[in-house]
């Protein structure tokens, strides 16, 4: 099979900067690739990274692999390169390959509710605010993530409070630390939600490396995984309490897509805020979730990205709109 590679650069700001204990986000950049077959079958791609060291390593191998790269050499800079090449080509082979076999697209289911990511500061009240008031009038349960270990203990701790008086006692909290919070902070939060059964779980609370505190920490309340799985993926198949992925940094999506189709549990799918070309795979592997035993709302960052053709779900579209 004849192959070509088109390549754009793209960029977008995000509606609010995003902030984490490990600083801000509020811009997105990276490529967008298309892979074209002779026949004319087109799968496409999203090659994203967040950070910067990673940004260079995929321009490289992206230029390397010139305009008509042969299906191995493309195989093999999914292996070689960081998990946002890994993404973007695997997209666009696993697309190709779909139309091959059944004349379909691949990444075509429609994304369930997601959760909401509410600001860290004192705007969070009003969002949530909002937030569960449409949620009444949908008759919808809410899913609500809220970034900590950001401001300081005291503020997060009032605001907290505030958050817990709002929230149903139907819905379920997330928080992520970002790996911000030493143990004996952690250990306060695990004590503050022990009972509290909105707590669906706290995100990568200790840094990267003390597996051992995450691991003790998670026999106490649910822990989910992030940053870590990426430096040490062989946790996937270790953790058993919940992993949180983001497909367009964590690889070849083909890989996850058949842990699903197997029914491995505890895996939530959260977004890196992709444009349109990457957000239908992230919808439809959220979708895919869905169908597991322990389906939960993904993290898709609703009201975050600007709209425009950029974000459409047709790859077309978006293509042109650079």
């Amino acid at each position: 099979m004849n192959l070509s590679l088109d390549v754009k650069n793209f960029s977008f700001n995000l509606n609010q900067i995003l902030k984490t204990s490990k600083g801000i986000l509020k811009e997105k950049k990276g490529w967008l690739i298309k892979v074209k077959t002779s026949s004319g079958d087109c799968g496409w791609g999203e090659v994203a990274p967040i950070d910067p060291c990673e940004s260079v390593q995929c321009k490289q191998i992206l230029d390397s692999l010139g305009s008509f790269p042969l299906r191995e050499n493309l195989e093999k800079a999914i292996k070689s390169g960081p998990g946002a090449l890994g993404f973007g080509i695997g997209c666009a082979l696993a697309e190709i390959d779909e139309l091959n076999i059944s004349g379909k697209r691949k990444w075509h289911l429609a994304a369930p509710q997601s959760a909401f990511l509410i600001p860290n500061d004192s705007s969070c009240l009003a969002k949530l605010d909002s937030i569960i008031a449409k949620s009444k009038e949908n008759k919808q349960r809410i899913f609500v993530k809220w970034k900590v270990a950001i401001q300081s203990e005291n503020i997060e701790k009032k605001l907290m409070a505030k958050i817990l008086d709002r929230l149903p006692k139907n819905s379920k909290l997330r928080l992520d630390a970002n790996n911000g919070w030493n143990r004996s902070q952690a250990i306060y939060w695990a004590n503050y939600f022990a009972n509290d059964s909105r707590l669906e779980w706290i995100e990568q609370p200790l840094p990267i490396d003390d597996l051992e505190g995450l691991f003790t920490l998670s026999k106490l309340i649910p822990i989910a995984l992030d940053e870590s799985l990426l430096k040490y993926p062989l946790l996937k198949n270790q953790w058993r309490s919940w992993q949180v992925r983001h497909p367009a940094l964590d690889g070849d999506p083909r890989g996850l897509i058949k842990e699903l189709e197997n029914n491995v549990t505890r895996i939530s799918i959260s977004t890196a805020f992709e444009t349109g070309i990457g957000r239908r795979c992230i919808n439809h592997l959220a979708a895919l979730q869905q169908q597991t035993l322990t389906p939960t709302a993904p993290g898709l960052g609703p009201g975050w990205r600007p709209k425009g053709n950029l974000f459409s779900n047709n790859p077309f579209s978006v293509w042109e709109a650079l």
